[in-house]
């Protein structure tokens, strides 16, 4: 059975001290309740060490990214290892942001999820189109070549290790979110493509999470769709009220 996850993407929001208190208030509310999903954070890189030493094992611990080279001369740059060696677990890669403003291709993707597998990260590995795709009638063909270009390189064990997360680039941040019914359209397109290189139980085994303006007034209808099975939550992540709403929502 393929786990249901809501994942909080904090993005570069917080300071140390305001991240550490966010973290302790989830912490503490998912000790209230017994979720009916994995829970994860992925914060930024200073926070990483600190948050992960005032969690409980309930809570799980990503990174916003990392780098596509193991170690060297890359100032500024935090690799793979010295992300597992905070305690994290996960890490979002080629995020839509990533590949727009830093202009992260798939080849440097498929760098960097072989780091994190490496280095026992699990990959939360972001896929999706911009409106104008979208509006050409173009989105099931550019999702499908991220999937393949930066993925299919992978074994079927490697692969299985991988979560996606599905998110219409056109919905992230601007208040539009995909219908439920176009994100289950999606999914399931994705769930296909998987099925094709992986075959089935792969294919049915892999969590895709919805990851565009996901809140909790619209979370409990997305994720009653069968092939979502869950969120990476931007905004929301960022109050914990929002974001164990959308926990809450399964």
């Amino acid at each position: 059975m393929r786990k249901n996850i809501v994942a909080g993407n904090w993005k570069m929001n917080t300071t140390l001290q305001e991240g550490v208190k966010l973290a302790e208030e989830v912490n503490n509310a998912l000790k209230e309740v017994k979720p009916n999903c994995d829970v994860i954070i992925c914060v930024p890189f200073t926070h990483l060490a600190s948050i992960n030493n005032v969690i409980s094992k309930g809570l799980g611990l990503g990174a916003e990214n990392c780098a596509d080279h193991k170690s060297g001369a890359y100032t500024g740059e935090v690799s793979a290892p010295m992300v597992a060696s905070t305690g994290a677990k996960y890490v979002i890669l080629g995020h839509s942001e990533r590949r727009q403003y830093y202009g992260e291709t798939a080849a440097t993707l498929r760098e960097k999820v072989a780091l994190a597998l490496e280095n026992d990260l699990t990959p939360i590995f972001c896929i999706g189109e911009v409106l104008e795709e979208r509006e050409a009638d173009k989105h099931f063909d550019v999702v499908k070549s991220q999937i393949v270009d930066g993925l299919f390189n992978l074994s079927a064990e490697e692969f299985s290790k991988i979560i996606l997360a599905y998110e219409p680039v056109w919905a992230i941040g601007t208040g539009k979110t995909a219908t439920a019914d176009q994100a289950e359209e999606m999914h399931a397109h994705i769930r296909n493509v998987i099925a094709e290189k992986y075959g089935q139980d792969v294919a049915q085994g892999t969590s895709i999470l919805y990851g565009g303006s996901c809140k909790p007034s619209n979370a409990k209808e997305l994720f009653a769709k069968p092939d979502v099975d869950g969120g990476l939550i931007g905004g929301a992540s960022l109050k914990c009220a929002d974001f164990m709403g959308i926990v809450n929502a399964f």
